[in-house]
């Protein structure tokens, strides 16, 4: 059964399932935020953002370039995405483990700070956090959103990274 599987998996294409990862990830953020009422902070806002860019980067990948080597250089960068997520999604961990007397303030939303900011001191204060980057919100199998989105973003690097691998194997 397991060999069955993964031989059907293998033919799959590498961007067909990381496209489909990142929009059945989006489609649950949305889904929570609409349908739950939780409202996303600004770092789950960035995550999204690197979800999309992922998205995009493999659906740009699949539909133009036929070559083996156009396909690694694009699994590289949706490698470096995931990476730049895992740190984001692991910095909100952070966040909500910390004690409630060292979690920083709220701070403004996100289309305040890009309004007054300039992009790399707007970026910084983001990533600094704010007490609303720190809150539990939503908990599955004891893993909080931030949680469970680490995980994917660890998932989607180490599988980006292996397809890599075997394309370069079979070039």
């Amino acid at each position: 059964m397991y060999d069955i599987i993964s031989k059907k998996i293998e033919r799959l294409s590498p961007e067909i399932i990381i496209a489909t990862s990142c929009t059945t990830l989006l489609l649950s953020g949305f889904y929570l935020e609409y349908f739950k009422n939780l409202v996303p902070c600004p770092l789950c806002l960035i995550q999204r953002l690197i979800y999309l860019s992922i998205l995009l980067t493999n659906i740009f990948s699949f539909f133009l370039f036929g070559a083996i080597r156009y396909k690694i250089c694009f699994l590289y960068t949706s490698a470096f995405f995931s990476l730049l997520g895992a740190i984001t999604a692991g910095r909100q961990v952070w966040l909500q483990r910390l004690p409630s007397d060292q979690i920083p303030e709220c701070g403004p939303g996100v289309a305040y700070l890009l309004e007054v900011y300039p992009f790399q001191k707007a970026l910084e204060l983001i990533y600094r956090g704010s007490a609303s980057c720190a809150e539990i919100l939503w908990e599955f199998l004891g893993l909080s959103i931030a949680g469970w989105s680490t995980l994917f973003f660890i998932f989607l690097l180490i599988y980006s990274l292996a397809s890599t691998k075997r394309l370069r194997a079979n070039q």
